[in-house]
């Protein structure tokens, strides 16, 4: 995303004039214009691959970190597509293994002061981004399938911070997936408060070796993409390998 956005209302405006210019069961790959790159999408595949390597395990989020709290944005719509972009009944979400156990860190560092995580987006299939591309084609809200994602590979997270005792979130100045300048995670003209909340994500996420993306303050990767291939397993069947 670039530095300057714009105002989140005039893009999902923009967003809603695609949708009904194009519906989403009428486009088709034909339709985008992107170079594919290579793609793990059977099953087989994948799991060569964790032989060979079994830092490339795809692990369900809870089963490691039990009392982490999912809200599954794109299981529901509620999220700037405004459409189910997930089975409605998605209630898992995955990362690599070393992302997955960071994470588990993460969780921990914040129990002591009485709060935990929100998983808003993890693992997201391929064929997903393709259907974000092929909705709005526009490298400033979506990310390109040519390049696939951090999402794709299973290092990236959406998320925020919530308080334990009551499962409110901190307040962090934005909703997740706003796009405006606002939700810059170097933007400082926020209250002291929603500063120090994002700061206190950043920094346990920077500790445990993740790196926020700097145009969303929920954003962040392990910087190692690339040692990861783009995956497209849909959850079911990760779901069933536990």
């Amino acid at each position: 995303m670039p530095d300057k956005i714009g105002n989140p209302f005039c893009i999902y405006g923009l967003i809603l004039i695609i949708f009904s210019m194009a519906p989403a069961d009428t486009i088709t790959a034909q339709d985008s214009v992107y170079n594919r790159p290579p793609v793990t999408s059977t099953w087989r595949g994948y799991k060569q691959q964790v032989l060979h390597d079994s830092t490339k395990k795809m692990v369900e989020l809870k089963s490691i970190i039990p009392a982490i709290v999912y809200d599954l944005r794109y299981a529901s719509t509620n999220n700037f597509m405004n459409r189910l972009m997930y089975p409605a009944k998605t209630t898992s979400t995955f990362l690599r293994l070393p992302a997955a156990r960071a994470l588990q860190k993460v969780q921990q560092e914040l129990n002591q002061k009485g709060l935990g995580l929100k998983i808003f987006d993890a693992y997201r299939p391929y064929s997903v981004t393709v259907k974000f591309w092929e909705l709005v084609k526009d490298e400033r809200y979506v990310a390109n399938p040519s390049k696939g994602s951090g999402h794709n590979r299973g290092i990236a997270v959406d998320l925020t911070i919530i308080h334990l005792s009551t499962g409110k979130e901190l307040d962090m100045g934005t909703d997740f997936d706003n796009f405006s300048d606002t939700a810059h995670s170097t933007y400082t003209q926020l209250p002291e408060e929603v500063l120090q909340n994002r700061l206190l994500l950043r920094s346990a996420m920077e500790k445990n070796g993740f790196t926020v993306l700097s145009t969303e303050w929920w954003h962040f990767y392990l910087p190692e993409a690339t040692t990861y291939e783009i995956l497209d397993i849909d959850f079911k069947k990760l779901k069933r390998s536990l």
